[in-house]
């Protein structure tokens, strides 16, 4: 539901901060003075696109921010764009003089796609040329879809048939190339067929080309170690020798100065030191040889690594990498060389599309006579006697993405009249109310948790009005409705009244909005219906049209769905 909305230098309005409930809001006031302002403001937080041309006359940029509660649809859907997660979600859109526009989630930057993404699950907008898009099959269909609750079923569909056609587009490859798929595996098997050979570990380049190191330079590590050895352990001048013979001296001393017996202590601790490294130093000694054979063996393995490395132009350690890539490669390619595997896979893809593509059909033909009773009965109450809906499935010569038949939505505006494609209804009020009528109809199946009519009332009046007005109403009872209107009937049945108004100044024009309380709402009404807004007469027929609304908005029919 929408909660707040802030708009700042947007057209004729210089800054208006207004506060929505639940219920059945209307908005009026005279031709001209800017009633669709607030819907079109709206329109850009939901990330419709935008121009300089929308500034106030003067101002530097136009900013309009809404602030929604959070359907649950919507909660998680926050959290995985990665904006900040709140009790509310504030949609904001600034546009500057040089037609730049920036918008953010949140507080957070936003793009246009994701402001429409969050605006689609938040407000559903009825324009009074709504029925244009419904002419559409693929609008048609989404609406039939969302009132039958199919998203996951149609979805279903779409992803089997993406599946299927993946399978297919690989078969058709694999026919027309056959031949070059076989020289490449042939290629291929040869490749594999060294690597196998050499059979290279993952972890045993480094290691082997240590080792191959340390054989190749044997003889010159003996030596080191020797030479090492000789001068820790040797009888008349070796280290272990000197600093025994200093420690000697060292205690001798501390008899003398005891300040001295830490001295004598820490040579005592290098000692133990130097004698743990001659005995680690005879340890390696013992193990190191010149061993001929393996290093033999070694240098073979090295060489064959590296070999294998330059005729695939790769490092020694990429080796193991490139050995698996070929083998991966090569699978693929004996399952693009399979033909008889390929067509049956393809098959069986296109089996689980039909069942998907049947789940689906079922859903739709079950909901479009509910959807076409529910709006044919709104008809009959919207002034259209005898007038008749239809939601009429086409089926497809194949199954697309979308599932297996087109929707078209057919009207008879009246008694005896033929049912004919929407595209194909001509009168405008005829237009309108169906419109509305199918709006009413699928209220109960949309997520979003704010419904706007802009003038969708064009056209009728009398009666029918009336019956708009309650029917708006009614819709309100279970949500957030937001009517403009220019009929007092339509009016007169709303909770809550804003008024829109112009002034001009030295200045410039400016559109105002105001709430109205219940006297300004007798005014309003009363103009509305044509008279002065101050005649007693005009103000007494505004009371007993407010009255009877409030006496009968519980008596229409409960709207379906």
């Amino acid at each position: 539901m929408l909660r707040r909305l802030h708009i700042r230098d947007f057209v004729l309005v210089n800054a208006l901060d207004l506060e929505l409930g639940a219920g059945f809001t209307v908005l009026t006031g005279e031709t001209g003075a800017g009633k669709s302002i607030l819907i079109d403001a709206l329109k850009l937080a939901l990330g419709e696109r935008g121009d300089a041309s929308v500034l106030r006359p003067g101002s530097v940029r136009a900013e309009i921010s809404a602030e929604f509660d959070v359907p649950l649809v919507l909660a998680g859907w926050v959290e995985d764009q990665g904006f900040e997660a709140q009790d509310t979600i504030l949609l904001r859109r600034v546009i500057d003089a040089q037609g730049r526009s920036r918008g953010f989630i949140n507080g957070s930057p936003a793009t246009l796609t994701q402001l429409r993404a969050a605006g689609a699950m938040l407000v559903d907008i009825h324009g009074q040329h709504a029925w244009q898009s419904l002419a559409r099959s693929d609008a048609a269909r989404d609406l039939l879809d969302g009132y039958a609750q199919a998203k996951d079923t149609r979805q279903a569909c779409a992803n089997a048939w993406h599946h299927w056609k993946l399978l297919n587009e690989r078969l058709d490859a694999a026919r027309v190339n056959a031949d070059r798929l076989v020289e490449e595996r042939e290629q291929l098997g040869a490749q594999i067929a060294e690597l196998d050979r050499l059979a290279p570990l993952d972890q045993e380049w480094e290691p082997l080309n240590a080792e191959h190191h340390r054989l190749a330079h044997a003889a010159e590590l003996i030596e080191h170690l020797q030479a090492a050895d000789q001068l820790l352990d040797d009888e008349e001048a070796g280290a272990n020798r000197r600093l025994a013979r200093a420690y000697q001296l060292l205690q001798a001393a501390g008899q003398i100065d005891p300040q001295l017996v830490a001295l004598a202590d820490q040579l005592d601790s290098a000692q133990s030191i130097t004698r743990d490294l001659t005995h680690e130093l005879g340890a390696k000694l013992r193990q190191a040889d010149v061993d001929p054979d393996r290093m033999a063996k070694v240098d073979a393995r090295l060489s064959a690594w590296m070999g294998v490395a330059r005729r695939h132009r790769v490092s020694p350690a990429e080796i193991p990498a490139l050995w698996q890539e070929l083998r991966s490669r090569r699978d693929e390619l004996e399952l693009g060389t399979d033909l008889p595997a390929l067509e049956k896979q393809a098959q069986t893809a296109y089996e689980a599309l039909g069942k998907a593509a049947e789940r689906l059909s079922a859903r739709r033909a079950k909901a479009a006579p509910e959807l076409a009773k529910g709006v044919q009965d709104l008809m009959q109450q919207l002034g259209m006697k005898g007038g008749r809906f239809d939601v009429a499935l086409q089926p497809l010569s194949e199954i697309q993405v979308s599932g297996a038949e087109g929707v078209e939505l057919l009207v008879a505006g009246h008694a005896g009249a033929e049912l004919r494609a929407l595209a194909r209804v001509a009168s405008g009020g005829e237009l309108s109310r169906i419109a509305l009528a199918v709006a009413a109809t699928t209220a109960a199946q949309q997520p979003v948790g704010t419904l706007i009519f802009d003038e969708v009332d064009a056209g009728i009046g009398g009666s029918v009005a009336h019956t708009v007005g309650r029917l708006l109403a009614r819709l309100g009872q279970s949500g957030q409705v937001l009517a403009v209107t220019h009929l007092a009937q339509v009016a007169a049945c709303a909770a809550s009244h804003l008024q829109v108004s112009k002034s001009s100044t030295g200045t410039g024009t400016q559109s105002h909005i105001e709430q109205l309380g219940p006297a300004q709402r007798v005014a309003e009404i009363a103009r509305m219906l044509g008279g002065d807004a101050e005649s007693t007469v005009a103000q007494a027929h505004a009371r007993e049209l407010l009255d009877s609304t409030r006496v009968g908005r519980g008596d229409m029919a409960q709207v379906p769905g």
